[in-house]
């Protein structure tokens, strides 16, 4: 079997930092967020008046500088960019503005496998990948044919002389089938086996599979997403980040040999929610993770950044909300600059505390 590897993805991703010098030892940072999410009341935010348009440059303004530091940054797409009309749950569809200033903000992928995939249907799916084409944005997880998935599945990236290979399910759609010749890529282990195997004939250095998967505002993981884990490593995952349930669950090292520490796999649980309107204790924000590879002879991980986001909404001058991605890491700088009041800044502690408790250990 010969795999085709996606050569304009790769390139596009070198182009954004410049070539990179290969050195005895190569290194490189990839940044995962949550669910990005697009609720009735972001909708309404994002709309300008003057402008007649849509802007959602204010979400990201407070994390740009994180996010573009990386050498790569991911994100989990949950909304359709179908157009018209403009919804938010049960059935998304945002306007193509969000994609747009989640790019410039310094995010290159988006995974698109995950219960809200099919919400639009066939316009849904097909609109959304040519939305991302369009934008330059590197996608994965879903498909327009089986042709599209045989060439650019599993997802090759290569940077810093590190070649990766990441690869996306969902648990399911809602109930939602999928129109033929449309794919959206399911969790099956037989096929998810079979796609591992055919990543390995690119001869990646790391394998990142990426999952819609758990139970909705659950705070743990549950047993079938340990089994899943254990599958997926016995069978050649290096790192599993997980969505779905909109609140943050554990990350836990599996160990390859016991006897030696630096050796792991790794597996984020659940990121939980990037930006949504879900206001509820544990769902009004979430986590952003970012991995350093180190490759000398051979890749492995070699340490783990969380960085957990608070999204803010402050009263916006002459009526309504605006939606605001904090880094927790900033609190008190956060606090000054948006002059918080103190219930605002109870519900921002409050979350810094919980996802600290909730952490241990990372």
């Amino acid at each position: 079997m010969k795999i085709k590897i996606p050569v304009f993805l790769i390139l596009l991703l070198l182009v954004k930092a410049g070539y990179a010098q290969v050195e005895d030892t190569s290194r490189l940072s990839i940044l995962f967020a949550g669910d990005l999410m697009g609720h009735d009341g972001q909708i309404k935010s994002a709309w300008d008046e003057k402008s007649k348009s849509y802007n959602y440059d204010t979400c990201f303004s407070q994390i740009r500088d994180m996010v573009s530091s990386a050498d790569i940054a991911v994100l989990n797409l949950e909304v359709n960019l179908a157009g018209e009309p403009y919804k938010g749950y049960p059935q998304f569809s945002s306007p193509d503005e969000l994609a747009e200033a989640a790019k410039k903000a310094g995010f290159d992928i988006f995974i698109n496998a995950n219960n809200h995939a099919l919400d639009r249907g066939k316009k849904g799916i097909e609109r959304t990948i040519d939305v991302l084409d369009n934008f330059g944005i590197i996608h994965t997880g879903t498909f327009k044919d089986v042709s599209q998935r045989e060439i650019n599945y599993p997802l090759i990236i290569e940077k810093n002389n590190i070649r990766l290979a990441i690869l996306n399910y969902t648990y399911g759609t809602n109930g939602l089938t999928v129109s033929p010749p449309n794919i959206v890529n399911y969790i099956d282990t037989a096929g998810i086996k079979e796609d591992i195997a055919k990543a390995r004939l690119a001869e990646p250095d790391f394998i990142i599979v990426t999952l819609h998967w758990g139970q909705e505002y659950q705070r743990n993981e549950n047993q079938q997403q340990r089994d899943l884990a254990e599958f997926l490593f016995q069978n050649g995952a290096d790192a599993i980040i997980g969505s779905h349930p909109h609140v943050i669950q554990p990350i836990k090292k599996y160990y390859r040999n016991p006897n030696d520490s630096s050796d792991y796999n790794l597996v984020v649980y659940s990121l939980g929610n990037f930006i949504s309107n879900q206001g509820d204790r544990y769902r009004d924000g979430g986590l952003m993770v970012e991995l350093q590879i180190t490759k000398a002879k051979s890749a492995r991980l070699t340490s783990l950044k969380t960085l957990p986001v608070f999204v803010y909404k402050p009263d916006r001058p002459g009526g309504g909300q605006e939606f605001v991605l904090l880094p927790a890491n900033d609190a008190e700088e956060m606090i000054n600059r948006f002059k918080m009041p103190d219930s605002d800044q109870f519900y921002f502690n409050t979350f810094i505390e919980d996802t600290r408790e909730h952490l241990k250990g990372f």
